[in-house]
């Protein structure tokens, strides 16, 4: 994996992390223009892990899973799952927030074990078809923050709805959100919900919290 970027509050300040994981094509940069310089929860310490190429895996998500595609992708949740682990070192709330391709990977980090505070997957579903037998783990009442678009042009509707239905089913405490019209971008609804995330892991609640 290529240099991980860290940006926001210094370690001995922070009072959580948020590793924010790019898509399909994309830099440590757009997720800073996209999604960190656009939220304004003071404390906060991001790290941003960078594929070796311009993707994390070759192959679209939907695709049949292939001995590569499962290499490609075993080898980059190793990457991943080591930023965010060494993120864990510090002993903080961890976020865990994906973008596309980053929400598919957080999606699969999830369902193989891994646990944070709390994750947002922002236009996601699992990485493969749906004759594939998919691993899933227990998620114990994780809060997860799911969105979509209604005609999403690299995550179809009815692929994120089953990664919802999955997650549900193993315990996540989930809001879904579907954008009709929304580009493949994040929305200001999106960043709204995201600093919910971050305020609540700062302050020591549970996030996705229902309202009175």
């Amino acid at each position: 994996m290529a240099e991980t970027l860290h940006h926001g509050a210094a370690a001995e300040a922070a009072k959580a992390v948020c590793v924010v994981v790019h898509g399909r094509g994309q830099t440590q940069q757009d997720m800073m223009d996209m999604i960190v310089s656009r939220l304004d929860v003071p404390g906060i310490r991001y790290v941003l892990p960078k594929s070796e190429g311009e993707a994390w895996y070759d192959a679209k998500a939907v695709d049949p899973l292939t001995d590569d595609t499962t290499r490609q992708l075993d080898a980059a949740l190793h990457a991943v799952g080591a930023c965010i682990e060494a993120a864990r070192q510090e002993g903080l709330p961890l976020v865990l927030i994906g973008f596309s391709q980053g929400a598919c990977m957080a999606a699969e980090w999830l369902m193989r074990g891994g646990r944070v505070t709390s994750a947002a997957l922002l236009t996601a579903c699992r990485v493969g078809a749906v004759q594939d037998d998919l691993v899933r783990a227990g998620l114990s009442g994780l809060p997860v923050y799911t969105t979509n678009g209604d005609n999403d042009p690299w995550i179809p509707l009815w692929a994120h709805r089953k990664l919802v239905g999955e997650l549900s089913e193993c315990g996540a405490r989930l809001r879904m959100d579907i954008f009709p019209g929304r580009g493949h971008e994040v929305s200001e609804a999106e960043i709204e919900t995201l600093s919910g995330l971050l305020d609540a892991a700062v302050a020591g609640r549970t996030a996705l919290e229902p309202v009175a």
